[in-house]
């Protein structure tokens, strides 16, 4: 038996082990499964391994993306281009190398989401965590210049100094935090929607709800507005070709 895994913490919002049961059915894949490993802490992470020495690979989920890093051998080049994991994979040594599979599912998703004529188009990243980092290096890789947005660095833009004129400068609004994420559906990043127009593009990470409250202000204001549904399709696929090869 191949086994697979997520580890995070919470698992509550898990869209992998649904997906990956879901393919191994309608894709005829035989003697495989998929398990959610609900850890606390990082600490934890050495005695799934031990306790499950089947698992070939594993995908990594808040708040583990950039803590797990010490743990592991080695970090194929889009892991350490974006300086964050997503994607473990268990050598046949054991030895783990970490990928990042995000990176590639938010690139070509945001493609296909912007016009043809992007450039100078600015962005502004909701958020610092993991997700973050590979939305950072697909917009570098893009070659769109971006701004971070925190409520607790003090050393980048803060919430409160969202003005007019920031927002309407930076017409690619990417939120890479958990707010508005099923249950916490009346929730979303604190920025004034009425500075948002018909020329922005709103692109929210979060896809349970369909359409968070982040999106539905920007869709109030005319904005083009897209969820992470697709770019989670796309890195879970690109995670099974990493495992696999």
């Amino acid at each position: 038996m191949k086994r697979f895994g997520l580890i995070g913490f919470p698992l509550t919002h898990s869209f992998s082990k649904k997906y990956f049961s879901s393919k191994f059915e309608k894709e005829n894949i035989k003697d495989c499964a998929y398990e959610n490993y609900e850890i606390p802490g990082i600490e934890q992470f050495t005695s799934i391994l031990k306790n499950n020495p089947e698992l070939i690979g594993l995908n990594v989920t808040i708040p583990y993306k950039q803590q797990v890093l010490p743990f592991l051998d080695i970090l194929d080049v889009s892991a350490e281009f974006v300086g964050a994991v997503n994607v473990i994979k268990v050598g046949s040594d054991k030895k783990l190398k970490g990928y990042n599979s995000d990176y590639y599912g938010f690139l070509e998703s945001l493609k296909r989401m912007l016009p043809e004529n992007y450039n100078g188009i600015k962005a502004l990243i909701l958020g610092t965590g993991g997700a973050a980092k590979a939305v950072e290096g697909a917009l570098k890789t893009l070659k769109i210049q971006y701004q971070y947005v925190s409520r607790q660095k003090t050393d980048i833009l803060s919430y409160d100094q969202l003005s007019k004129e920031i927002i309407e400068d930076h017409k690619l609004i990417i939120n890479t935090s958990p707010l508005g994420m099923f249950p916490k559906i009346d929730t979303c990043p604190d920025i004034n929607y009425t500075f948002i127009g018909k020329g922005h593009f709103l692109f929210d990470l979060v896809y349970n709800p369909e359409i968070t409250l982040f999106m539905q202000k920007g869709m109030n204001q005319r904005a083009t507005v897209k969820n992470g549904l697709e770019m989670l399709h796309l890195q879970a696929e690109e995670a099974w070709k990493i495992w696999n090869s």
